[in-house]
């Protein structure tokens, strides 16, 4: 992480007030105990990444070294087939492109369930 991560962490931690937690009169809390804060609504607010994958292809570091400007590569998908939506690397669902305004987006089509409030904290 950079300086500018760990900034923009410490502005989304400094957002949540620690909660007073009632103690019995005889429990001693632990030195080292951090403070209980909403998970579910911090989780919210932390950036992430999205990224749609077209598909893949297998070749061997021979074939890398020879591509040129001109070379195709064959993936592993099927030409109108829904691409695969992933946040941080890791699938969540699938989508279509289309294009909005002047950009490219995405179209869901099918998505996992991303329930934050099940979140234990």
């Amino acid at each position: 992480m950079n300086m500018n991560d760990n900034q923009a962490i410490e502005a989304l931690l400094n957002e949540f007030p620690e909660q007073d937690l009632a103690l019995p009169a005889d429990a001693q809390p632990a030195a080292h105990a951090s403070p209980s804060r909403d998970l579910p609504k911090l989780m919210r607010k932390i950036p992430v990444t999205l990224t749609l994958e077209v598909g893949e292809a297998k070749l061997s570091l021979y074939d890398l070294a020879n591509l040129q400007a001109d070379s195709v590569v064959e993936l592993d998908s099927l030409a109108g087939e829904p691409l695969i939506i992933k946040v941080n690397g890791t699938a969540i669902g699938r989508a279509e492109v289309v294009v909005s305004g002047e950009n490219y987006g995405l179209k869901i089509i099918e998505i996992d369930g991303l329930d934050l409030d099940s979140l234990q904290s």
